[in-house]
């Protein structure tokens, strides 16, 4: 279940940035930091949960690696961010990183 509770945990960290994304119009600043506050304290709490069993070098990795990873597409697919075969190497890389993690654990 601490697992389930980590990928949450990296799935709502992808949202903070999102928010501070929608700050940055002037239109949309609170909504947009609001945003940011609430999947910063969601993000935290299932990795306080997810840290009652997985050690906290392992799921801090694996937290930051899938929010990295799903900011970097959703700033390509949602907000025109540039993409080339190295970013995406870049990234490959990442995933592979936070598999190894899982499989060493």
């Amino acid at each position: 279940m601490n697992w389930i509770f980590l990928f949450i945990a990296g799935l709502l960290e992808i949202g903070w940035p999102v928010g501070l994304k929608i700050a940055q119009n002037p239109q949309s600043r609170l909504m947009g930091i609001a945003i940011a506050g609430f999947f910063i304290c969601s993000s935290g709490v299932f990795l306080w949960m997810s840290q009652r069993t997985i050690p906290v070098g392992t799921a801090y990795a694996i937290w930051t690696g899938i929010g990295a990873v799903g900011t970097f597409l959703v700033g390509i697919y949602f907000y025109g961010d540039s993409s080339s075969l190295v970013r995406y190497l870049g990234v490959l890389l990442l995933v592979s990183g936070i598999i190894t993690l899982k499989l060493a654990q």
